[in-house]
């Protein structure tokens, strides 16, 4: 069984994760990022960016890539496609343990393992994410401009997203599996009184379908299970957020959704643990606080460590 030291083990290598290492590698502590899958998070899923400070439009791949060589330069270590079976955070050295039973331990940890957007579950959702499939209306919006889209969901984000979609839209379809909306009652009206919304109700999406990018998908009607086809550009998919926290539950206090509480440090209810970016308990979801995070989280770290 391998045991290998660091003065902070970052827990996840998305935004929040990547710039985490950035900060702590560039002050000289020594740090590894543990990432289960390949690092980007949420950003790989991002076909193109182009709201991100100081760069015009990259793809989320090429943004995670840079992000993860910045790191690197600078030091950090940088382990990806692992999984992570185990993590104790009591006490003055923290320890990660994967299913190789390799072991890892910090003097703090930052735990960013971001989040996902709830899916359909429909088979072929994967295979277009990021190829006309999205999950976000401020990140993917404006590449939609004068074109078709639907939005799935009925609650206060689907809802509200919509509407802001109207401004680069075509039209708008909102396709809900219930008969009336969960969300509040101004954001019903606005998105009724909207011109270029309509509505789909009591139905759900049973396939997408196409080559490269989406090009239709199949509409089941849930009171007649009758289905037809829709010739379409983009759907968005607004049905709930999930923190990536499974592996923390009685680990590091979580709320009710699953998200980790922090002071305006990052600091969790563990000394020397701390959250950043998405899985963190917050309002606003954008690569852009996500790094604010991760920065935050790195300096609290640097000066809990001296602090010990």
């Amino acid at each position: 069984m391998n045991t290998n030291h660091f003065d902070v083990i970052v827990l996840g290598g998305g935004a929040a994760g990547l710039t985490a290492g950035i900060y702590l590698s560039r002050a000289k502590v020594s740090t590894l990022i543990l990432n289960e899958g390949m690092v980007g998070g949420q950003m790989v899923l991002t076909y193109e960016i182009a709201n991100y400070p100081g760069i015009e439009q990259t793809s989320g791949y090429m943004l995670s890539l840079t992000m993860k060589k910045q790191a690197e330069t600078f030091g950090c270590v940088v382990k990806q496609n692992v999984i992570i079976k185990d993590v104790n955070l009591e006490g003055s050295v923290k320890k990660v343990v994967l299913s190789n039973n390799e072991e890892y331990t910090a003097k703090a940890v930052i735990i960013a393992s971001g989040g996902s957007s709830r899916n359909l579950g429909i088979e072929s959702e994967d295979t277009f994410k990021g190829r006309g499939i999205s999950y976000c209306a401020t990140c993917d919006g404006d590449f939609y401009t004068g074109r078709d889209i639907i939005v799935v969901g009925g609650g206060n984000s689907a809802l509200e997203e919509a509407v802001s979609l109207t401004k680069y839209a075509k039209t708008v379809t909102i396709v809900h599996q219930f008969d009336h909306f969960q969300a509040f009652e101004h954001a019903v009206e606005a998105a009724k009184q909207n011109p270029k919304i309509n509505f789909v109700m009591e139905s759900t999406i049973s396939g997408f379908y196409g080559q490269d990018q989406l090009d239709f998908v199949k509409i089941k009607n849930l009171k007649t299970n009758e289905t037809t086809d829709r010739t379409i550009d983009g759907v968005f998919i607004f049905i709930g957020y999930m923190a990536n926290s499974t592996k923390f539950q009685n680990k590091v206090h979580l709320n009710q959704r699953g998200e980790i509480p922090t002071d305006e440090k990052m600091a969790t209810n563990i000394p020397g643990v701390f959250a950043a970016g998405d899985v963190r308990e917050k309002q606003i979801r954008q690569i852009v606080t996500a790094t604010s995070d991760g920065a935050i989280a790195a300096i609290s770290a640097i000066e809990y460590i001296q602090n010990q």
